[in-house]
């Protein structure tokens, strides 16, 4: 039975960081961290409304989370005078193209559906197979201490890209 507890969102801010501001050349780092608070959107919906609807539906497979992270990389790259702006303020540089917005998308999304994966037996991440090959891998204490820990490399990363980036101004 699956535990109806508050979307783990903000435990994969850490990880994500960690993956995307060292590779933020070949990643947009806001779309690749941000799609992550978009995938949770849905076990929020299903807990704020119970619509006879999984916790973790279809926005958490492979397939139905690529599809969201394209059209989210895409509607970031869409915004990205405001995201440039924002993105600046918090001294990250930012000159996004399109193909790199929606491969962060993508990316960011499934990376997102890969650790939830190892934790909740309702994900199918193969959907339509019903199997979770990840399930388990980890355990709930494992995880979160793993994805609290990573906020403290995640943190030293910034501050140094953040510094990098005052320098070259």
């Amino acid at each position: 039975m699956i535990q109806k507890t508050m979307p783990f969102t903000p435990f994969h801010f850490g990880p994500s960081a960690c993956v995307a501001l060292p590779l933020r050349r070949y990643l947009d780092f806001s779309v690749f961290v941000l799609v992550s608070v978009v995938i949770d959107v849905e076990p929020l919906y299903v807990m704020a409304y119970n619509p006879h609807y999984p916790l973790h539906g279809y926005a958490h497979t492979f397939v139905g989370s690529a599809l969201i992270g394209a059209v989210f990389g895409w509607l970031l790259y869409r915004l990205r005078g405001p995201m440039r702006r924002v993105m600046a303020k918090l001294r990250i540089a930012y000159e996004p193209s399109l193909p790199q917005a929606i491969f962060s998308g993508v990316l960011g999304a499934w990376f997102h559906v890969f650790l939830d994966s190892m934790l909740y037996g309702d994900i199918r991440p193969l959907y339509p197979l019903a199997w979770n090959p990840l399930l388990g891998f980890v355990g709930f204490r494992e995880m979160y201490i793993g994805c609290a820990v990573a906020c403290i490399p995640a943190v030293g990363l910034y501050l140094y890209y953040a510094a990098r980036y005052v320098s070259r101004k």
